[in-house]
């Protein structure tokens, strides 16, 4: 379907192969150009600097697996940057260096972790786009809209459940039979824009046997019965503790003692910035006991219990840090993580993986960055952690969402404790948490189903609906 056409919006939950795919459909589209004669000019993107290293190291390991031409290998960009980066941020405005007047000089545009790109962003970037280009979103519908208006990766795959009521139109269901042989059921509405979308359903991460998948199942069903069955389970990579005792104390002990083992023996900058995105604690809100502040001053002072840290104020080596605003000037981002180190001569610095080698930058030079034991589900978007340690509040509260829940439960790849205050009422708080949905009122998704064009697509030339 994305090589007959400019558009294309692949969603899928963790491991389903998006960039897989995107890595081979790249592939492709460049070995056509190559034999026309001209390669692709591709650029990659993300909301997001974490998102953007992820990306990145994504498509290097799957470029490198590709049975393809030396050629064709080498056409392929394996560098993404961050979307305010491609667009050319102008400080202390809202606007971009590219524009309508002024567009991207590009062919082929690949944007992943889509579920977090806001509305006037995407307004922005389109905007930007030339008339020609090939757009590829990648995303998880599922996940977390963005913090900002909008959820438009969510709209553009309105329908797109498993039981949809919104489908492919006739003329791509026929072309479907034809090339993959077999036949998908008509729907009750036939949007052409549906026809721009394909979900990845078969994860390859999470297995039959998988607690983490099973509770990611759950939440998105929106079912908190079974959600709480497999908590109750006898799955070997999740587990439920308590929030305030002993053994939530062991679980920060046990996560970062790989991290100060190396970093009292020395480790380089790089082993150690790679051992911390082994573990983190994620959260539901920013300030309060079970917030971000409450958390990372109990965090801390756990770990100077065990003399991991001297201090748990200030800047000092291991202190894990976000960068909370973008800083063109730095090269930082929003979200972007580092770690603060000490040199030879006990000068601090903190350090960033920044393509494949160490940033380092003077913490003086940081005027937007705070601790990160802890960090928010919605600033963990776009990374992914071999054990997450989620902390939910003790209270119900409005912000606490299906959407939150599944999206803090799949940034575990190997490794999930949900740590629940005690009480028998919060499984009814966790159950009516996973019934609440985040509903964004843009009307996006009637606009374009109202308006999209009614056409008839020609094999060789379809059109794409314009957004």
């Amino acid at each position: 379907m994305a090589l007959r056409q400019r558009l294309t919006i692949i969603s899928g939950g963790p491991g389903t192969g998006k960039t897989t795919t995107v890595t081979r459909l790249l592939a492709l589209l460049q070995q056509q150009a190559l034999d026309a004669g001209t390669a692709l000019r591709i650029r990659l993107a993300a909301p997001t600097g974490k998102a953007a290293a992820r990306l990145s190291a994504s498509i290097a390991g799957a470029v490198a697996k590709l049975p393809v031409a030396e050629g064709v290998r080498a056409a392929i960009p394996q560098e993404a940057q961050t979307l305010h980066r491609l667009l050319g941020a102008r400080p202390d405005t809202r606007h971009f260096r590219h524009d309508a007047e002024t567009p991207l000089s590009l062919d082929l545009l690949v944007v992943d972790e889509a579920s977090m790109v806001d509305l006037e962003m995407m307004a922005a970037l389109l905007a930007a786009l030339p008339p020609q280009a090939r757009l590829i979103l990648l995303g998880d519908k599922d996940q977390l809209a963005s913090v900002e208006a909008g959820s438009v990766l969510g709209d553009l795959c309105v329908g797109a459940g498993v039981d949809r009521e919104v489908g492919y139109t006739e003329a791509t269901r026929a072309y479907l039979a034809r090339v993959g042989g077999e036949s998908l059921p008509p729907a009750a509405i036939a949007n052409p824009l549906a026809d721009h979308v394909a979900m990845l359903r078969r994860s390859f991460r999470f297995h039959a046997d998988s607690g983490i998948g099973a509770l990611a199942r759950a939440a998105n069903a929106g079912d908190g019965d079974a959600f709480l069955d497999c908590l109750g389970g006898e799955y070997a990579d999740i587990e439920r503790i308590g929030s305030e005792g002993a053994a939530f104390e062991r679980r920060v002990v046990e996560g970062y003692r790989a991290l100060f083992a190396a970093l009292a023996r020395g480790a380089p900058a790089a082993e150690l910035l790679a051992l911390q995105g082994r573990f983190q604690v994620l959260c539901a809100l920013r300030r309060g006991e079970w917030g971000v502040e409450g958390l990372n001053a109990r965090i801390a002072q756990i770990l100077r219990q065990q003399g991991f840290i001297t201090r748990t104020d200030g800047w000092y080596a291991g202190r894990p840090v976000m960068v909370t605003h973008n800083d063109p000037q730095l090269g930082l981002y929003n979200g972007d993580l580092g770690l603060t180190l000490a040199d030879a001569d006990g000068r601090l610095r903190v350090c960033f993986v920044q393509g494949d080698g160490v940033r380092q930058v003077l913490p003086s030079r940081l005027d937007a960055a705070a601790t990160a034991f802890a960090m928010t589900v919605h600033k963990s978007q776009g990374s992914e952690f071999e054990h997450v340690l989620f902390v939910l509040p003790a209270r119900a509260n409005p912000i606490v969402t299906r959407e939150l829940i599944y999206t803090g439960v799949t940034r575990a790849r190997s490794r999930l404790s949900l740590a629940l205050a005690a009480g028998s009422g919060q499984s009814r708080t966790l159950r009516e948490a996973i019934a609440r949905r985040v509903v964004r009122e843009s009307a996006i998704a009637e606009r374009l189903l109202r308006h999209a064009p009614a056409h008839e697509r020609d094999e060789g030339t379809p059109e794409t609906p314009r957004l």
